[in-house]
């Protein structure tokens, strides 16, 4: 079973828990919070996914928040994370193919549960392709400064 990292903000609160119910079977979360609908700042939750990726807690992650984009954005401060917001299936199988995208992003009031489920399913089951993705790839790690 794999062990998967999961965190959003309040947002992403109700979103969360239905999809930890729905792959329970299939998935060992690491819940990284938040754990209430109470207002809370992405920024948090986007960092701790990164030092979980980082630590080695988990080799990938679901981030969630209201539209995905900031819980992204502060994830992706960390070159070790590759975070892709996805709003469809192609999405999340491309960006696990092309880019080896090791964190999901999902927008809760973007996107409704059979949706997200949907583009879990693929994201987890889709392989890197490497090839003539790796040298590219490789170059989203390094950083631009």
């Amino acid at each position: 079973m794999e062990k998967l990292a999961i965190a959003c903000d309040h947002g992403g609160y109700d979103l969360k828990n239905a999809i930890k119910l729905h792959f329970a079977d299939k998935v060992e979360f690491i819940d990284l919070g938040t754990n209430s609908t109470d207002s809370v700042d992405y920024p948090e939750y986007g960092q701790a996914m990164a030092k979980a990726i980082i630590a080695g807690d988990a080799e990938r992650g679901i981030l969630i928040c209201g539209t995905g984009i900031g819980i992204s954005i502060a994830a992706n401060r960390s070159p070790q994370v590759r975070a892709a917001l996805c709003t469809d299936v192609t999405m999340a199988r491309l960006t696990r193919a092309h880019n080896d995208a090791n964190v999901l992003a999902l927008g809760a009031r973007i996107i409704g549960e059979q949706v997200a489920f949907d583009i879990i399913k693929a994201f987890l089951t889709t392989k890197y392709e490497g090839g003539r993705h790796d040298l590219r790839v490789k170059q989203l790690g390094k950083g631009i400064i």
